[in-house]
């Protein structure tokens, strides 16, 4: 009886120790995981019940199953039935109306998911997570109609548009190009018309902008700018870069930006400064000039900029320049995003028009760079100044001193470097430096359309 007795507690105790170990197994082991599979659900509040849906599940153990279900006031379709057990910690699936269903005959349906993952745990059933969705449906494509545009665009040049737009549920208004940048347009003059600045890119061979309005549930309309383009040759030029300026402006410059650090080659350095810095300095004009306001504009007329008194052309807006040196060919190249301009030693530079100045600082190459906001997506930069006379936040006056003209940054001579970009976009000074131009390719425009409005 007495060994009968031990045994028995020799198993309980081996019972016991394999109880806690299979405790703690199912505690630790992935196996065993005890976390419900994360959903992301790509629509919310509307759907134009035909756009899929798009639901992201995640889950470490990978998924068991998955449901979807469109519940409608009298009918209900099983639009997803996933049973089939996958190792893949991340699926998409994509939620389609019922097939022969494109049209919603309900005001709102509800979407109701199921994921089970392919956890162990909950007695082998796995952790699950149930979610349903309220999607309200809307099968109207927002009102869209373009009223006046420039009548032509100049390659590096700009111009403007002025569309309506309408939707109770606008969700998203904006102008996409062919070269890849979206522009913004602003809400103009009264209630549903908006218009934006548009400026086609010196190195890009063409351009098209297409006015694009969305709503929540999906439904999108589409309105093409009709512009005429007219191409412009600019110049190219090939300079030999001598050992007198390799020695001297480049080693200068050389030893105060932290990209040339390390760098002993005086070609190396030069590419460096005019590739690598040029374009972190551009980086940062470019944020800075790309911000458009989302206030009302009721008017915009800028009078022809004149930042230099009897300043004179001394280098050209987009000009290639392709640099070389003793018989090696295309060491280097770069655009020249701006109009120089010289007239006297520390010449005084000044605002043709008021606005906000947005940078006042230093800028590597641009040397001490102010810029200013016009408004509209409107900027204007004045780079190489000896001097700045405004501050950051400054607004500034038409006609108002700004600066001195200098030799700062990436300059061999005494000038102005003068910019005008349009939501981050170069473009020629020389237009906006026009009276005609402006009055044929902008005010006219506004003109134009104010009258339609008002006669609507």
């Amino acid at each position: 009886m007495r060994r009968r007795g031990n045994s028995s507690g020799v198993v309980g105790l081996i019972l016991g120790a394999v109880a806690i170990g299979a405790i703690g197994f199912m505690a630790f082991s992935p196996l065993f995981e005890r976390e419900d599979p994360k959903l992301t659900i790509s629509r919310d509040g509307y759907w134009n019940f035909q756009d899929p849906i798009n639901v992201d599940v995640e889950d470490i153990s990978g998924l068991k199953s998955f449901t979807a279900t469109i519940v409608g006031p009298h009918d209900e379709w099983v639009v997803v039935d996933e049973t089939t057990p996958s190792k893949e910690t991340k699926k998409n699936f994509q939620i389609l109306p019922p097939k022969g269903k494109r049209n919603a005959e309900a005001q709102s349906v509800v979407l109701k998911i199921e994921a089970t993952d392919n956890s162990l745990w909950g007695l082998f059933m796995g952790n699950s997570i149930k979610k349903e969705v309220t999607l309200v449906i809307d099968q109207r494509r927002p009102v869209l109609s373009v009223i006046a545009s420039s009548y032509k665009i100049q390659k590096g040049g700009s111009a403007i548009v002025v569309f309506k737009a309408e939707d109770d549920q606008m969700e998203s208004l904006k102008i996409e190009t062919t070269i890849g940048k979206t522009f913004i347009a602003q809400p103009f003059y009264k209630k549903g018309y908006y218009a934006s600045l548009l400026a086609w890119p010196v190195q890009s061979e063409s351009f098209s902008a297409t006015v694009v309005a969305r709503d929540k549930a999906g439904n999108e309309t589409r309105g093409s700018v009709p512009l005429r383009l007219k191409d412009h040759a600019y110049k190219v030029s090939k300079i030999e870069l001598s050992d007198a300026f390799l020695d001297g402006k480049i080693a200068e410059l050389a030893s105060v930006y932290e990209q040339t650090v390390g760098v002993n080659d005086r070609l190396e350095q030069f590419r460096i400064i005019n590739e690598k810095v040029r374009a972190d300095n551009e980086k940062v004009i470019h944020q800075i000039t790309s911000k458009v306001s989302n206030t009302m504009i009721g008017d915009f007329r800028p009078v022809p900029f004149y930042p230099l008194v009897n300043g004179q052309k001394v280098a050209d807006f987009g000009d290639h320049r392709i640099y070389s040196y003793k018989g090696q060919e295309n060491v280097s190249q770069a655009y020249h995003m701006g109009l120089d301009l010289a007239s006297v030693h520390l010449g005084a530079i000044t605002s043709s028009n008021g606005g906000k100045v947005v940078f006042s600082a230093p800028n590597g190459i641009y040397g001490n760079l102010p810029i200013i906001d016009h408004g509209f997506g409107l900027y204007t930069l004045y780079g190489h100044c000896s001097e700045v006379h405004v501050h950051e936040n400054d607004t500034t006056q038409a006609g108002q001193e700004i600066a001195k003209t200098g030799m700062s940054g990436y300059a061999m001579g005494d000038h102005l470097h003068f910019g005008i970009l349009v939501q981050g976009i170069e473009v020629r000074p020389e237009e906006w430096m026009d009276s005609k131009w402006i009055a044929d390719n902008i005010t006219s425009v506004i003109d134009t359309a104010k009258m339609f409005i008002d006669q609507q």
